[in-house]
């Protein structure tokens, strides 16, 4: 098998405040990148795994400035289309010292909503071993929902290790009844799926991790780990009793944005390098608790020797 890694998704300008406060009255931001799946893209390549990831974008400075990092970060961008006609999405983040930051999106018709089945088609699986969906790309529009379902089942019949995120974007769904069937749908494709304990509330009535593990490993994955905050992760597998994995302590919490995608990064590079499924669980903790305590989506994200610091601390 192949080892290598794709997403897919939508990457967006991220605006971070200079100052705290409400967002109606900063006037001055640092500009970054930001997205669930490019968070992924990013740690996994610091960690010196192959990667590639696909979008749309618009032909414009936000554009620009993403296919930049993903070059400096030596993510491949073969799979990459520009639109003329349509923007690339963009977001607002608030700073604050307590609790999670404010944020506004202008994502509504940008060029990744365009994303089809046509461009999913054109997508040569043969050399990767993996991919990682979340949650967001089917929310975009129909045309990305349908996308989504056709390469996980692409990728299903080629033989790739699938790990999916629900990463749920409420805001994003036209019902929460829509959100719910798209997501354990897509779940029930998965090999690995990611849910957190609020998520679970949502999507199947109960945050109770051993539920929600049983859940998902009914509906056709063979591993789930579900997120439980400080407390770390409970895992559980089709041929086994589920456990604890402990999650890292943390010295302050400076922004929680991310935290789950370097979480997923972490199992998913773990499993990728022949980890055993705890050990690859722990790095998920390690490297969420590293994003914890980082400003930014993604600039915390640690490179191997980084990581390997961090738990051996």
């Amino acid at each position: 098998m192949q080892s290598g890694l794709i997403l897919v998704g939508e990457p967006m300008g991220l605006l971070i405040a200079q100052t705290e406060g409400s967002l109606n009255n900063v006037s001055s931001y640092d500009l970054a990148v930001a997205g669930a799946e490019f968070n992924v893209a990013i740690g996994t390549a610091r960690l010196e795994h192959k990667v590639t990831y696909m979008t749309k974008l618009g032909d414009d400075p936000f554009g620009k400035r993403i296919t930049t990092v993903l070059k400096d970060n030596k993510i491949g961008d073969e799979f990459i289309s520009f639109s003329k006609e349509r923007a690339t999405g963009f977001m607002l983040k608030g700073r604050t010292s307590v609790g999670d930051p404010e944020i506004f999106y202008f994502r509504k018709n940008s060029a990744a909503s365009t994303l089809n089945e046509d461009d999913v088609e054109k997508i040569d699986l043969s050399n990767y071993g993996y991919i990682h969906l979340t949650g967001i790309l089917p929310a975009l529009s129909e045309d990305t929902k349908k996308a989504t379902f056709s390469l996980i089942k692409k990728a299903k019949k080629q033989g790739l290790f699938i790990s999916f995120d629900p990463n749920l974007r409420p805001q994003l769904w036209k019902s929460q009844e829509e959100m719910i069937q798209t997501i354990n749908e897509l779940a029930s494709y998965a090999d690995l799926v990611l849910p957190g304990q609020a998520e679970g509330k949502i999507l199947i009535g109960t945050d109770d991790e051993k539920e929600i593990n049983d859940f998902y490993l009914q509906n056709g994955a063979s591993i789930c780990v579900t997120k439980c905050g400080s407390k770390g992760a409970y895992v559980s597998t089709k041929d086994g009793e589920g456990y604890m994995v402990e999650g890292y302590k943390v010295e302050k919490v400076v922004d929680t944005v991310g935290a789950g995608d370097g979480f997923a990064t972490g199992v998913v590079t773990g499993l990728m390098e022949g980890l055993t499924l705890s050990e690859a669980v722990k790095r998920g903790t390690a490297i969420g608790a590293i994003q914890v305590m980082s400003r930014g989506d993604n600039e915390g994200l640690p490179t191997r020797q980084e990581l390997k610091d961090f738990m051996n601390k």
